[in-house]
Order: structure tokens, then sequence, then C-alpha cells
């Protein structure tokens, strides 16, 4: 048994737990569904956004996103690589102007015509249909007729789309005088006419959760179904067909080959991958030949055309069983005794009283309705489970004997024996679908590497300029820094002479904010009371140990700070550094300048003789 884990970074039945909370936050946060993706390529893609934004876990990027939501554009970017352009592919371009489009023409008449191009990204393709179309009609009649819907779940695509303006490399592939007749050289860009302008309508539209664009000629998907895994891609063929109109045209990708979906298209061209939509599946039908014998002198003989039946359906390979009109089991083969459990012991019961009539599926229904429209029932893909774990896989025929006059003579019952060929076929579609996922994987590794191409030019351009744009601000940088060193040079200055003020002063000169921590404190502070500026600066003021009197110090400063206007002096007694009683004369002044009262206050202290 295969062990499930569950710690960081581990798997739990072959998916990352880490990973899938994460498209489960994008499809809660922003309705998009990446749980159809294939999980190789859609975690590289993510991973290649982590390392943009130096995240290294699943779980610390779903943080991030939650973080910073600008994050999420910048992810689906990422993820939905938009690689297109006008007419890519040329071959199969050029097939769908020559062949595809006049065969929809002349089926379409006069009707109108409506395309469908999901996964329309930047609008190229769905404006490179448009040329077709506009090349093989009347303008008038391209005008009144033609519909072409471009869809994607990218909005930034959309908008770029909508805008229908492209940059000159991007038009450089197409012909001159294509380029000429359905653009307009705006600078150095190329914007499409209006005339093709208004036969494209642009909308959002999930192929996997949305409901598709119905009654549709031809439906363009390239290089889209690729990025999802099997079983999404089986829903979304799904819903194409149901998109199509009878006889309608897929048009894929060069990576996309539907060898495994032939009961929903079947190919035009699969060189150029163009696949016309499958209406029905017609059942097969095979009746029952009856041999007719002759003795050697030619003459009929009843009781050996009866020996020869009966030898016949006794040695049938296939497992047979012959019911009367009444439904009683009028005969059962030797295969069908083996195979079935039913024997000479049975013929003459009713078929209704035996177990096979309902199991392993109901047959009476299908034994009915053969009788009843005279034709063929077949019952397909019945499992039967034989001892020792053996299954089985049996189409079960029914067929109406028949007298001459068309009346009912009987049913049989024929087992045919599919084990090995649905065996062989479930193989061939699972090698099959290796084979589209290893060409997909391949063909999307091509695309990043071309996107990763295009990146790096416009790294390489984007860098140019940013070096340019680096040079300038380092020529302003220099100009910046000779001014600042000239103002450093004048506050250098300054603080000197401010500072040969305050040394020079016969006083004490003490500068407190409205905290009342020290901001100045000058040389004739540090000889009354011991205490170096360093130590001060900084540091309450009346929690400094320096012989002033507390409380008088702090009603002065306080009557100064909060009338913010009126200096007050007073004379007190104090104890300087050596111990020795000293008379002072404290003045305190408010600092000014602050906007609610003043910002701090200037202690003058002198000695009294």
């Amino acid at each position: 048994m295969r062990t499930q884990q569950t710690s960081r970074g581990s798997t739990v039945n072959g998916l990352d737990p880490s990973f899938e909370r994460l498209l489960n936050l994008l499809k809660e946060a922003r309705g998009f569904d990446f749980t159809g993706y294939k999980r190789t390529s859609l975690m590289r893609r993510v991973r290649h956004q982590m390392a943009q934004v130096e995240v290294d876990q699943f779980d610390d990027y779903v943080d991030y996103l939650q973080v910073h939501p600008d994050e999420f554009t910048a992810l689906f970017n990422t993820i939905l690589i938009n690689v297109t352009g006008f007419f890519r592919d040329g071959d199969a371009w050029q097939q769908l102007r020559d062949e595809i489009v006049p065969s929809i023409l002349r089926r379409k008449a006069a009707d109108p015509i409506r395309i469908w191009t999901p996964g329309c990204a930047s609008g190229q393709e769905a404006y490179s249909v448009a040329v077709c179309l506009g090349e093989s009609m009347e303008p008038d009649d391209f005008r009144d007729r033609v519909k072409i819907y471009a869809t994607d779940i990218d909005e930034e695509g959309l908008l770029q789309a909508r805008a229908a303006t492209y940059l000159e490399r991007e038009v450089s592939g197409l012909p001159a005088e294509v380029a000429a007749k359905y653009f307009e050289q705006v600078g150095h860009r190329y914007v499409v006419r209006k005339d093709l302008r208004r036969a494209v309508i642009f909308g959002r539209n999930d192929l996997v959760q949305d409901a598709p664009i119905s009654r549709i000629d031809l439906l363009v998907c390239r290089n889209t179904l690729m990025y999802f895994n099997a079983e999404t891609q089986a829903r979304v063929l799904g819903r194409l067909h149901f998109a199509l109109n009878p006889s309608g045209v897929l048009f894929l990708g060069k990576a996309e080959m539907l060898l495994s979906h032939t009961t929903l298209f079947q190919p035009i061209d699969l060189k150029r991958r163009f696949f016309r939509k499958v209406s029905a599946v017609v059942p097969r039908e095979r009746g029952l030949l009856l041999g007719h014998s002759r003795n050697a002198d030619g003459a009929d003989s009843p009781a050996g055309l009866v020996r020869l039946r009966e030898e016949a359906l006794l040695a049938s390979p296939l497992a047979q069983i012959v019911l009367a009109r009444d439904g009683v089991i009028a005969g059962v083969n030797q295969r069908a005794a083996a195979l079935i459990g039913l024997g000479e012991r049975d013929v003459g019961r009713p078929f209704q009283d035996s177990d096979v009539s309902y199991r392993p599926v109901e047959l009476r229904s299908s034994i009915g309705q053969a009788q009843e429209h005279r034709r063929p029932v077949w019952v397909r893909d019945v499992e039967w489970s034989r001892p020792l774990n053996e299954r089985l896989t049996f189409d079960i025929q029914v067929v109406p004997l028949l007298e001459v006059d068309s009346s009912l003579l009987g049913v049989l019952l024929t087992f045919h024996d599919v084990t090995r060929y649905r065996q062989l076929q479930d193989e061939l579609e699972s090698t099959n679908r290796q084979l589209e996922t290893a060409y997909e994987e391949l063909q999307s590794t091509n695309e990043e590497l071309e996107t990763t191409n295009e990146e790096l030019q416009s790294t390489n351009e984007e860098l140019e300029t940013m070096n340019e744009e680096l040079q300038s601000t380092n020529d302003e940088l220099q100009v910046t820094n000779e001014t600042l060193r000239d103002r450093t040079g004048q506050i250098d200055d300054l603080n000197r002479f401010m500072q040969s003020i305050l040394t020079s002063l016969r006083a004490g000169v003490i500068v407190v904010d409205r905290d009342l921590r020290v901001q100045v404190w000058n040389r004739m502070s540090e000889d009354l009371w011991g205490v170096r500026q360093e130590e001060a600066v900084g540091r309450h003021l009346l929690n400094l140990d320096i012989g002033l009197p507390v409380e008088e110090v702090k009603a002065l400063l306080r009557g100064v700070l909060s009338d913010g206007e009126a200096p007050a002096e007073v004379t007190l007694d104090a104890v300087n550094r050596r111990g020795k009683s000293i008379a002072l004369r404290v003045a305190a002044d408010p600092l000014r300048g602050g906007s609610d009262g003043a910002p701090g206050a200037l202690l003058l202290i002198e000695s009294l003789p």
C-alpha cells in the first residue's frame, strides 16, 4: 500500500498539499481555477515567480499573497504564458485560407458565420481569423455576416486585445499588403482598422468552468489544451464538441492531436491539426445468417437442416442462448454453458427466472426492445466476474429471429468476449495520452523557452535604459554630494562657533526638552557639578545627582514650560562637585519655536559671591 505523508513539502496521492492550498487560494480569492492544469509545468512557473520575491515554500508564498495582493497579477502573468502571434505556423493558416474557409462559405451560403477563439491571449489569432475571412469575402458581406468571439481568463491580455495595438516587431511577419490593408501605423505601433476590429468581440470565459459559446462554425483553440491534464482535456473537448455546429471545424495547435478522442472529432488534416465534429455514433448492427443445405440429390432435408443448425449453435465459439417467442429458453450452446452456467436442464425454463436475465446487467428490457422494433440491440461493456477474480468484458447482442412474413420467431442472445480488445484499447489510449503528454510537455517547454528569450531581450533593453538612468542619477548624486559637503562644512563651522560660545560663558548652560532630558551641557556645568557632557546628555535632569535642589528646579522648569513665554529666575543654595555649599542664581528661559508650547527650556546657572 502506498504510504501517504502529510509533513511539510511531502505529497498525498502524488499531490503536494501546500501547493494544492495555494491553488485553492487562487480559486477562492480571485476565481482562477488551475486545479485542472498539469502540475509539473504549473509548479515550475509558480516557483519561477516565487524566486522573484525570494520565497522558497508554497505555504510561505500563500502568506505572502495575502499580505501583498498586488503579487496576484504578477503570478497570473507568469502562469498564463501568452505566446502568440499573427498567422503562427504559416502552413496551417494557408490551409485555413485555401480550403477550410471556402468550404465553410459554401456550406453557410448567405447565413451568419460564427467563430470562436478561446484562449485568445492578446488577440493576434482572433485578428488573423478575421483577416482570413476578410480576404475571402466582400467587405459588406463580411461586415454583415461574420462574428468572431475571442475569450480568455486573463483580463490583462483581454485589455491589450481590445486595444488592438501592436508593436512593429509583432506585425513584422505579416505580408506588407496585409499590414497596409488591415492596420494603421501610429508612431512605432500598428493599430487594427476599425472595420476589422468591429467583427471581433472580446470577453472573459473559463474553458473549464464557464458555459461554451454555441452554434460555432469554426473553433480556433490553439496550444491551449496542452496545459490541461487528461481529465480536464476530456471535459473541455466535450464542451468544444457541444459548441460546434454539425460538421463544424476545430483548429488546434501543433502540440495537440486528439488521438484518444476520435468519437468526438475526426481529422480533416491531422498534420495541420484540423478536425471535424462527429455529430453522432452510428450503432453497429449485425444479423444472424441462417444456413440452408440440400441433400446430394438436391432435395431439402428438414431433419438434416435442424441437425445442422443445432450443431452449429453448440459448436459456436461465442456464448449463445436461443429464446422462444414466449421467452422460454429454447437452446444453450457449449460456450454459454461453460461461461454462464446454463445447461440442458434449463431448456424449457422462462429466461426471466434465470440469474443471467438481470445480473450483471438487466437484459429483459433489451430483449423487449429487440422484439418490438424488430432489429438487433447491443448491450456493451458488460463486466463479468469469474472465479479466481477473473474479470471479463462482453458486448451482448440481442437479435430478433423472424419468420418470412416478419412475424417474431424468437430471440438470439450472443455474448462477444471483448476483454482483450478493451485491454488493448485502454493500453492504446493510455499510450496515446502519454505520447500527447510528452509532446505537449515538449511543446510547452519550447513555448516557455521562446517566452524566456523574449523576456531576456526585454530585460536587456530595460537594463540598457536603467544603465542610462543610473548614469544620470550618478551625475545628480555627485552634484548633490558636493552641495552636501559644502553645507556640512558650514554646519561644522557653525557648531564649532556655538561650542566656543558655550565654552567661553562663565555661567553653566543646560538645555532640556519638554521631558526634562538634557540636550546641552557646557564646560562650566562640568566644572560646577563634576559630570561630563557625554554622561549628562540624554539623561533626565532631575535624576542627576549634582547637588541642585530638585524640587525648586523642577518647579522652575514646569512653570517656564507651561507658560511658554515668561522667563523665571530664582536663587538657590546648592552643593558643588567638591561638596562645598554655594549660592546660585538660576535663570530659566523657554525655548521658542514650538507650535504647541515651548519645545524645551534653557537654564543659566551662576555662582553668587
